[in-house]
């Protein structure tokens, strides 16, 4: 069998990897070693970080939601409560967005919602 030389792989994925760590600071983008436990972390950080952002945006959809409802004169809670009894099945990113851009709109919601609780 023939003899095979790694040369040539190895060296393009330590460009590769260099390429990746473009933006690091001090030796974490330089040298190939720590340059690929950076990256490695940083995959890591960045996988996360996409599974956090939808928590994230959940709590921001609440609290605008919360803060409009309060301009309405019901809590958050008892908001989502009296949307759900009236059957009215929308999501909070929906729900946000009126909130934020069709504050009348969301009023109506929230008259829903009251008649719904006080029946």
């Amino acid at each position: 069998m023939s003899r095979v030389k790694r040369g040539v792989t190895a060296h393009r994925r330590h460009k590769k990897v260099l390429a990746l760590t473009k933006g690091h600071a001090g030796q974490r983008h330089r040298l190939f070693r720590r340059a690929n436990e950076s990256m490695l972390h940083a995959l890591r950080y960045s996988y996360e970080n996409r599974r956090d952002r939808k928590g994230d945006f959940r709590e921001l959809w609440i609290v605008r939601i919360n803060a409009a409802a309060r301009l309405n004169g019901l809590t958050y809670s008892r908001f989502i409560s009296g949307l759900k009894k009236a059957g009215v099945d929308l999501d909070r990113k929906m729900l946000a967005d009126l909130a934020v851009t069709r504050p009348d709109a969301f009023a109506k919601l929230a008259d829903q919602a009251r008649a719904a609780l006080a029946s």
